[in-house]
């Protein structure tokens, strides 16, 4: 069985995923103030975090080692309003792309879930 990265396109597809998201990112009066000025590093990040999750290469854990998902978003405070801001853009996104209705479950599934689990504040 083929992993979903390949199932949905490999580099390109993750590529623009991340694009779309961070273009919601960009212009969200919530999320925008939680990132650095310059997006690209963030975007880069999430682009290799996802293609390695998804089945692709292990570029992220090359780079920077294990992901650590939460002890990484530990200085950023994020409660309600910021889970709930960055799952609005990351669903937009993967809905956006025109996936079959398997592999969009499967990533809006996943995508929830980490939302959830990278909440660290009240609010």
């Amino acid at each position: 069985m083929s992993s979903l990265y390949e199932r949905v396109g490999g580099e390109l597809f993750f590529t623009e995923l991340v694009g779309r998201f961070y273009k919601g990112v960009a212009a969200d009066p919530v999320l925008r103030p939680l990132y650095p000025e310059e997006l690209d590093a963030p975007k880069q990040h999430l682009t290799m975090f996802l293609e390695q999750y998804w089945g692709g290469p292990r570029t992220y854990s090359d780079q920077r080692g294990h992901p650590r998902l939460r002890m990484r978003h530990a200085p950023v405070l994020i409660g309600g309003a910021e889970r709930d801001a960055w799952l609005r853009h990351m669903a937009a996104a993967v809905k956006a792309a025109g996936l079959d209705a398997t592999d969009e479950q499967e990533l809006l599934e996943y995508f929830e879930m980490a939302a959830r689990s990278l909440e660290n504040a009240s609010g």
